[in-house]
């Protein structure tokens, strides 16, 4: 028997890294309403009492970005200098300059000229039956765990919390089945509550008390494996100075969040504040597309998705796909399989999966894949029957 421990974090929506993923794709979801060509590549660095907006955009549209900046925070919940920032004495600076016309002219489609990728890289898919989300299930639960903690913050259930926060799940496997949570790990922002206690000790006792019993031990109960209770909560004791006030925050720098965990490997590439002509984020999502509905039709009970692509060039430079096994048919007949039924040049994906359309701000907390909601077109599984005709 195969044993092994897989482990996967997320963060809160508060996470100074999440804070400026949501910035960016709040920008880019409001040029794209305007303006459904846009070009965006937009960058965020936010720290204490400073955000940062930079990149390469164009545009028939116009984002304040100061007021679209403002707006997220508030919705986050930086309202307080208390919490780790003040949204509305936050200084904001945007240096955006117009995409270099070398690249549009290889990603542009126009006479004579398909569309060709935005960028080259390789880009990675993944789907399996340990959740119903067809996600591993330690990305699932740490995503599950920061929303709780989001949840219960805006509900004012645990009204002392704010709104930076972590978790990170360990899980047992056997044989590539996931038996036991093995360790749970939960550092989450808190009021300064020293005015209630005698000292630190006590305050942190009663913030691990309340965090085992209102987000840990829900949560894990509702999967129905098995678990340890192995919690551990604040570990440095404390955490009251947080946010961009203890942390600086840049676009992109939670790209195993965003994806699969620790369970597959990861492309390399971000995704939030990048419009669709860039296959960093288009392709990994047809990638994820095609891994769900091959485990959804049942050719696989884990399926990896691998490609890549080089900027300017429309077919991908490489292409294949693994089920590590598990596959009801070849690797060889499943990549075969997935080069008929999909799409895999840019234009065709933005077309299948509707990816003109503002839909990018929901997906930058909590995760890109294993989400519910018409946005997320890419999880879909809308190609089964087709598939199926393959068994």
């Amino acid at each position: 028997m195969s044993r092994r421990i897989i482990t996967s974090e997320s963060v809160t929506e508060g996470h100074p890294d999440k804070v400026c993923d949501q910035i960016s794709d709040a920008i880019l979801d409001e040029l794209l309403r305007q303006d459904p060509e846009s070009r965006v590549a937009c960058e965020t660095m936010i720290t204490r009492g400073l955000t940062v907006v930079s990149g390469e955009i164009r545009t028939h549209g116009f984002v304040g970005v100061e007021r679209m900046v403002k707006e997220v925070l508030k919705n986050i919940g930086y309202t307080d200098i208390a919490c780790g920032m003040d949204y509305e004495e936050v200084r904001v600076l945007s240096y955006i300059h117009h995409q270099s016309r070398e690249i549009a002219r290889g990603v542009d489609e126009y006479e004579g000229h398909e569309q060709g990728a935005g960028d080259q890289g390789l880009m990675i898919g993944f789907a399996c039956k340990e959740t119903p989300e067809l996600m591993p299930l330690p990305i699932q639960l740490a995503h599950r765990l920061t929303m709780q903690l989001a949840k219960l913050r805006k509900e004012e259930t645990l009204p002392w919390l704010r709104p930076d926060g972590k978790s990170q799940v360990c899980v047992e496997y056997n044989d590539d089945v996931p038996v036991r949570v093995k360790k749970v790990v939960i550092a989450t922002q808190h009021d300064n509550m020293l005015d209630q206690f005698n000292d630190e000790d006590s305050e942190h006792e009663f913030v691990e008390k309340e965090v085992i019993k209102h987000i840990i031990t829900p949560v894990l109960e509702m999967t129905g494996v098995p678990y340890d209770q192995e919690f551990i909560v604040n570990g440095t004791g404390r955490f009251v100075h947080g946010g961009p006030e203890a942390d600086t925050g840049l676009t992109g720098r939670k790209i195993i969040v965003d994806t699969y965990g620790g369970y597959v490997p990861h492309g390399g590439g971000c995704f939030s504040g990048k419009d669709p002509s860039k296959v960093d984020r288009s392709a990994t999502y047809m990638a994820r597309y095609i891994a769900k509905n091959m485990v959804a039709a049942g050719l696989a009970e884990q399926c990896e998705i691998n490609l890549s692509y080089s900027i300017g060039v429309p077919e991908p430079t490489s292409f294949f796909a693994r089920s590590y096994g598990s596959g009801k048919v070849s690797d060889e007949q499943l990549t075969k399989i997935a080069l008929e039924v999909f799409p895999l040049k840019p234009k065709e994906i933005i077309d299948q999966l509707q990816l003109k359309e503002p839909r990018y701000f929901e997906t930058a907390a909590y995760g890109h894949f294993g989400r519910d909601g018409d946005k997320f077109t890419w999880e879909k599984t809308d190609q089964v029957e087709i598939l199926r005709k393959y068994l």
